[in-house]
């Protein structure tokens, strides 16, 4: 029995201590909270679905004598040079700025000794990333820093962001402490002031206009390239069948588990729906037009080990893009800066004041010696042994269901674990032949 002394000391659901703490520090301040990662609140994931290997009714491919396939093209009816990639892994687009040039050499190196793309992110065209990026996406951002033609002509695919999953309706931000001379002349901004991106693009307002910017994108490439669209997972049915109206070769859709450099924590936790439940809808829209698995769909946001590739391939996408986790990869709070990051009132694994600049590991930052710690080479072949386990293990579960390629995982290959999931991913809850809403 709780005790009068117990009952006063419990913990409110809904004022709990960081609830607390946060309503203190806008008080104290007066200002909203901005940080990088993505949402942290608990939200359904792939994690709460199952994949239904081989058994009596499926016969699994043997895995050392029986290959299974994991390339993806993508352009191929509509550009003279489509986009061909090894495995379904991408890295998604992280601006120089709110990264350091180390950084995106390094992610450059990593993803072309994988046999993947990398994408430039707002800010513009770096040296580093292209030089070492043998299949480079660039991106179309309503900020059009550092866009120019040139820069366009000379990228592999072209991605026209409308939005992203960390803040769906929202432009990014990069705080004056990481806007240096060669930040500043790139986004041809004043170097050390405070920025924020457009979250709309100055020169079209609806899907009509898109289209006849796809058009022009098309033109200044000379029809060379393929044209993807970006979405933040908010309305993925109708924003997918828009963007294949528009004429996309590919529609990127990214859950509000997606990362960001900086924007609002209310952004980050509160605005979108997650990746487990963008995925399908997206799916639905493909194939209400006929083109699934013709207009290729990426899905992005919380994207982290092989299982969730293979689920999200399962679930209908065609490859998946990675961010947060590349980061991690190449070096993002690693512990052998603890000490650091306890100075900065965090600790390795938690920190996530990417648009301080303070960043111990040379990523987030534009400090020259933060950045001279970061060895782009290590941290390119760091890159590439994840993408390559995240690749062996995509083909371990596609194996086990019978698979000579990754992109035959289907729907029937799943199950979920819970009621909400089965109901957002449109599968069976386990045990079941249920799918809630079906």
């Amino acid at each position: 029995m709780t005790t009068p002394a117990e009952w006063a000391q419990r913990e409110s659901h809904t004022f709990d201590r960081n609830v607390i703490a946060e309503i203190r520090r806008a008080a104290n301040t007066g200002i909203y909270r901005i940080r990088g990662w993505g949402a942290k609140r608990d939200l359904p994931t792939l994690d709460d679905l199952v994949v239904l290997g081989a058994s009596m009714s499926r016969y699994p491919l043997e895995g050392y004598r029986e290959s299974c396939g994991t390339d993806v093209v993508i352009g191929e009816a509509t550009s003279a040079k489509p986009v061909r990639l090894d495995i379904p892994i991408t890295i998604a687009g992280m601006s120089f700025g709110s990264l350091s040039g180390p950084a995106k050499e390094a992610l450059g190196r990593g993803a072309n000794a994988a046999g993947t793309s990398t994408t430039t992110g707002d800010g513009g065209m770096t040296q580093e990333e292209r030089v070492h990026s043998k299949t480079l996406v660039y991106q179309y951002l309503p900020s059009r820093y550092g866009m120019n033609p040139d820069d366009i002509r000379n990228a592999d695919a072209i991605e026209v962001v409308v939005g992203q999953g960390a803040k769906p309706g929202g432009g990014g931000m990069l705080l004056g402490q990481k806007i240096t001379e060669r930040v500043a002349e790139m986004r041809s901004l004043p170097e050390g002031i405070d920025q924020r991106s457009a979250c709309r693009h100055p020169d079209w307002t609806g899907p009509d206009d898109l289209e006849i910017k796809i058009i022009e994108l098309r033109e200044i490439v000379d029809w060379q390239v393929p044209i993807y669209v970006k979405v933040g997972a908010a309305r993925p049915f109708y924003d997918t069948a828009l963007a294949v109206k528009a004429g996309a070769d590919a529609v990127v859709v990214d859950g509000m588990q997606g990362g960001t450099a900086a924007t609002q924590d209310i952004f980050i936790e509160h605005v979108g729906i997650p990746t487990i439940a963008a995925v399908p809808e997206a799916v639905r829209a493909l194939r209400d037009l006929g083109v699934h698995r013709e207009v290729k769909l990426i899905a992005a946001g919380g994207i982290r080990s092989g299982a969730d590739v293979a689920k999200a391939i399962a679930l209908g996408a065609d490859a998946v893009s990675i961010g947060t986790a590349a980061l991690i990869a190449i070096g993002d709070n690693d512990p052998v800066y603890e000490d650091e990051y306890r100075q900065l009132g965090s600790t390795a694994g938690l920190w996530d004041d990417f648009q301080a600049g303070t960043d111990p590991a040379g990523i987030t930052t534009q400090d020259p010696g933060r950045m001279a710690r970061l060895d782009p080479m290590i941290a390119g072949r760091r890159l590439a042994n994840y993408l390559q386990v995240l690749t062996l293990e995509t083909q371990t579960i596609a194996r086990a269901c019978g698979k000579s390629h990754v992109h035959n995982l289907e729907p029937e290959d799943l199950a979920a674990l819970t009621v909400e999931a089965a109901a957002m991913a449109k599968v069976p809850l386990a045990g079941t032949g249920w799918i809630p809403g079906q």
